[in-house]
């Protein structure tokens, strides 16, 4: 059985007709209750402008986001960053046909362009103040790093989107979690730790012997005993 839309529904479905019909501009909150059958009273009711009825609820989205990450630990910090970028692409991608028209919109309209920038600019915030914390929480006093992974996680999140929106992502989900794999590598790598297998590779010419060399090559390696096979230090032969 076929769902019934609801009021907000049908209230953006006959906004963005008439906005592909006669423009954004020219189209008024009245044609728009008008065309979905409703009172203009009852347009107020759900939205508060016309580009309400264009834009989700970006407040809505900003608690879910801001729960998904107050719901983390420090062990946990990062997974929560990268299930709130998901979140947000589902909710698009749950829109569907309505977030494509959205995008198409957002692209021709400048006053449009000019609120979406403002709200991701919302969401860069949130993760930068979450991030930041999670940051100094390990004992690192970096906000520049902080704003540069933010941005990078908003990037991330809207390189997908895009490619979905222009159709040419058959399975955005997978490819932001790539893509937020690829943000995490890059602002916090895995830390060495004892089980960490560190290898140090030093080249060097010389004609001096491999006794007189391992006191200096201990240095070079912190005082830790390094392992070389006389065979393969050969006087003269840069091996």
């Amino acid at each position: 059985m076929t769902r019934k839309p609801s009021v907000r529904e049908r209230l953006a479905q006959a906004a963005f007709d008439l906005f592909d019909e006669r423009g954004y501009e020219q189209a008024t909150i009245e044609d728009i209750a008008e065309g979905a059958g409703l009172s203009r009273a009852t347009f107020f009711r759900h939205y508060r402008s016309k580009e309400d009825v264009i834009f989700p609820d970006h407040d809505l989205l900003l608690r879910q986001i801001g729960d998904r990450l107050r719901s983390s630990n420090h062990d946990t910090a990062l997974v929560a960053v990268s299930d709130a970028v998901r979140l947000v692409l589902l909710h698009y991608i749950d829109e569907g046909d309505v977030a494509r028209r959205r995008y198409a919109l957002t692209s021709t309209v400048p006053a449009l362009r000019g609120r979406e920038i403002i709200s991701v600019a919302r969401y860069q915030r949130l993760f930068r103040e979450f991030i930041a914390r999670w940051m100094a929480n390990r004992g690192q006093s970096a906000p520049l790093r902080a704003e540069l992974m933010a941005a990078a996680v908003v990037s991330a999140h809207n390189h997908v989107l895009r490619r979905w929106l222009r159709g040419e992502s058959l399975d955005p989900v997978q490819e932001v979690n790539e893509a937020m794999r690829q943000v995490i590598a890059l602002f916090a790598p895995p830390a060495s730790g004892p089980d960490t297998a560190d290898t140090t590779v030093v080249a060097f010419r010389t004609g001096q012997s491999l006794e007189d060399l391992l006191p200096a090559l201990q240095q070079v390696l912190g005082g830790q005993s390094p392992a070389v096979a006389s065979q393969d230090v050969r006087p003269g032969t840069g091996n």
